[in-house]
């Protein structure tokens, strides 16, 4: 079986709030690309929840953190779409993220 690594790096400070993190995914071609935000979400088959990582460094910007959760709720629309075929309520998500964008003022 092959394996293969993500991983991210991540320097904290002295109250240990990330100041500068790192990705690297060899198959991808990525190495110690610099990132300001992380979103892993895990599922735990024996507790059936999710479990979460969300760091992002004390210097990302709120307009761009809020960018970043638009994308992630449009990206949530397509893999739940692909993942279950249900038309209606991937729309249904994607609505959500287009009133966001307009609530979080990205988007008129």
């Amino acid at each position: 079986m092959r394996k293969t690594q993500i991983t991210i790096d991540v320097e904290l400070d002295e109250n240990h709030v990330p100041e500068v993190m790192t990705w690297n995914a060899a198959d991808g071609g990525v190495e110690k690309e610099d990132t300001k935000a992380v979103m892993i979400s895990v599922w735990d088959e024996k507790t059936s929840e999710a479990l979460r990582i969300d760091l992002w460094t004390k210097d990302m910007p709120v307009d761009q953190m809020k960018m970043f959760m638009h994308q992630i709720f449009i990206s949530m629309g397509n893999t739940y779409q692909r993942a279950t075929g249900e038309d209606d309520v991937a729309a249904w998500i994607e609505q959500m993220a287009e009133e966001f964008a307009i609530k979080s003022a990205i988007k008129m």
